[in-house]
C-alpha cells in the first residue's frame, strides 16, 4: 500500500486528519488478531510507522489499544465499554438474551438478534449452540442486507408501508441457503416494538449441511413463536394483526 498516497488523501478529506488515522488503526483489527506488529498495522492502514507510533500513544493512554510484552498492539478495554453503551441504548437486552438461550435450546442451532444501522445489519446479541461446528457470527459483526436471511428481513421490513408489511408477514420466515456465505444457512423473522415498529430481526443459523428440509420445517414454528413472543414483550401486536 502506498503510504504517501494514503496520508496525502487524508489532507484532502473532511474531518480531523489525526482522528481519521487513529480510527483507521482501530479499524484494522479483526477478531482473529491476538495482536498486530507495527509493520502489520502499517501494511493494513497504509500509514507510516512513525505516524502509527505517534497515534498509538494516545490510543494506549485512553485504553483503546494496549501494547503487549512482545511489542505488538492489541485492542484494549475501552471499545468493550462503548459496545456495552451501544447495546444499552436500545434497552431490550433483558428481553432478548433469555429468549435467545431458549431458542438455541429448542432449535439446536445458534440464534442471533440483528439491528439495522444505515445500510448494514449489526449483530447486537448472540447465543451459540453446543455444536463444535457452527457459523461464526459474533456480537458487533456487520451483516450485508443482501444475503443473510436476517439482512433480508431488515431490508424489506424497514421500508415497507403498512399494507406491504402485512403481505410480507405472510412470507416469513425468510430463509437463506448459502447466500452471503456459501456454507451457511439461516432463517429469520422480524421483531417489532409498539413504539418504534420494526426493531430488529431474530435469526437461527448454522452450517448449510445441517439445515435439511426436515430441519427447516421443525425450526419454522419455533422461530415464528419466539419472534411473536419478543414482539409482544416489546408491546407490539404486529403478529396478531397480520393473522387477522
Amino acid at each position: 500500500m502506498n503510504h504517501q498516497a494514503v496520508e496525502q488523501a487524508d489532507t484532502r478529506a473532511g474531518g480531523v486528519e489525526a482522528v481519521d488515522r487513529a480510527l483507521s488503526i482501530l479499524g484494522c483489527f479483526t477478531e482473529l488478531d491476538e495482536g498486530l506488529s507495527l509493520a502489520e498495522i502499517s501494511s493494513r492502514t497504509g500509514l507510516y510507522k512513525s505516524t502509527i507510533l505517534r497515534l498509538t500513544e494516545s490510543l494506549v493512554r485512553s485504553g483503546y489499544i494496549v501494547r503487549m510484552a512482545d511489542k505488538r498492539f492489541a485492542v484494549g478495554p475501552t471499545p468493550m465499554i462503548l459496545a456495552s453503551c451501544y447495546r444499552r441504548r436500545f434497552k431490550i437486552e433483558a428481553f432478548v438474551r433469555p429468549l435467545l438461550l431458549s431458542l438455541v435450546e429448542q432449535a439446536g442451532e445458534s440464534a442471533s438478534f440483528f439491528r439495522k444501522e444505515g445500510n448494514d445489519g449489526i449483530c447486537l446479541f448472540r447465543a451459540d449452540c453446543r455444536h463444535l461446528i457452527r457459523d461464526q457470527i459474533r456480537e458487533g459483526d456487520v451483516l450485508s442486507l443482501n444475503g443473510h436471511a436476517a439482512g433480508q428481513v431488515l431490508a424489506r421490513f424497514s421500508t415497507a408501508k403498512p399494507r406491504t408489511r402485512t403481505a410480507l408477514m405472510a412470507k416469513i420466515p425468510f430463509i437463506s441457503l448459502g447466500k452471503g456465505d456459501s456454507e451457511t444457512a439461516a432463517m429469520a423473522v422480524p421483531v417489532f416494538s409498539g413504539s418504534e415498529g420494526l426493531i430488529g430481526a431474530l435469526a437461527v443459523s448454522g452450517p448449510l449441511t445441517r439445515f435439511t428440509p426436515e430441519k427447516l420445517v421443525s425450526i419454522r414454528p419455533l422461530l415464528l413463536g419466539f419472534g411473536e413472543r419478543l414482539s409482544i414483550s416489546l408491546a407490539s401486536k404486529q403478529y396478531a394483526q397480520a393473522r387477522s
